[in-house]
């Protein structure tokens, strides 16, 4: 006869379920109670009025009257395909965005190159390059039409240096309008790049720069070698913001030239407002916007492609 100790049936016995299915519920509801106010506020003021533009793009919708107004199909998109205004309004947005993209690149990965290679002092350069970012467009508008000012201007000085005539200020000048305005915007908004590529190079291992210095790399190998392929990724996401934040152009054309001389600056968001609350035709507005969205989403993806063919093109080689 055999007997079984308390210990082996004990052993024997199946182990109690895990009590993780009950935990998790918890901490998901505690999760969505915390992302609540976040989601209501996003679905009221972003997602909310997203879909009530696109809807009122088909409806003759006024700030006059109330409500929708009468249904006018794609007649507000027609009118903007055939208005010359929306095509120079564009083309000027695109300008815009040519102007500031490349230098708003090169030139913060430049800084941020430099600025991590100081070894002390590097808090002072850091704070100097992002501090404007930090203004408000009003404050950074009036700051630059003073530099750009006609005669007394701080601007009037690198004109004589240039050859130019310093009575002729830069904004009042329609060839020159847009690239003052880019001037102004590269300046004050370079501190954001900078610090994505800032926080880029410091997670590159320092000792695959000192093994590169022993095989005899000099600065300009290392930077081309390993540098610039480990920062591929930053410089996608910087260039893809970049280039969604010049084609919303707005504050500083408004604050700088208000779309003048004549139209020469006036950029598609510029037109969107005055369509809206000059012309009172929100259903020509709204158009207008889902046009604008359409072009950006477009641009985005093409870009988003090209930066994933190089990736794959990078590791088959």
């Amino acid at each position: 006869m055999t007997t079984t100790s308390p210990t082996a049936s004990r052993s024997a016995a199946p182990a109690a379920p895990p009590r993780s299915s009950g935990l998790s519920r918890t901490r998901s509801t505690k999760a969505w109670l915390f992302l609540a106010p976040f989601v209501l506020f996003y679905a009221a003021f972003m997602i909310g009025p997203t879909v009530w533009m696109m809807i009122a793009s088909f409806f003759n919708t006024s700030t006059v009257h109330a409500g929708l107004g009468s249904f006018a199909g794609l007649a507000n998109y027609v009118e903007m395909f055939t208005r010359d205004d929306f095509w120079s309004s564009l083309w000027h947005t695109l300008q815009f965005t040519l102007y500031t993209v490349p230098p708003l690149v090169v030139l913060s990965f430049v800084m941020a190159v430099l600025t991590n290679r100081v070894a002390r002092g590097q808090w002072f350069f850091r704070l100097a390059f992002f501090l404007p970012f930090i203004l408000p467009s009003a404050t950074i508008g009036l700051i630059w039409v003073f530099v750009f000012t006609p005669t007394n201007g701080l601007w009037s000085l690198p004109a004589q240096l240039l050859g130019l005539d310093p009575g002729t200020g830069m904004l009042s000048d329609p060839k020159t309008a847009m690239i003052g305005i880019a001037i102004a915007t590269i300046w004050w908004t370079i501190g954001f790049n900078f610090v994505l590529y800032l926080a880029g190079l410091q997670e590159i291992p320092r000792e695959l720069y000192e093994a590169a210095a022993v095989d005899g790399a000099t600065a300009w190998q290392q930077i081309a070698r390993i540098t610039v392929p480990l920062l591929a990724r930053t410089t996608a996401l910087v260039i893809l913001l970049q280039i969604i934040a010049s084609l919303k152009i707005f504050d500083q054309v408004y604050l700088m030239t208000a779309g003048g001389p004549g139209i020469s600056t006036q950029v598609t968001l510029g037109l969107i407002t005055e369509t809206a609350f000059t012309d009172n035709r929100i259903g020509a507005a709204s158009a207008a916007s889902v046009l604008l969205f359409v072009i950006i989403i477009v641009i985005a993806i093409l870009q988003q492609l090209i930066t994933s063919a190089g990736a794959k093109r990078g590791e088959g080689s």
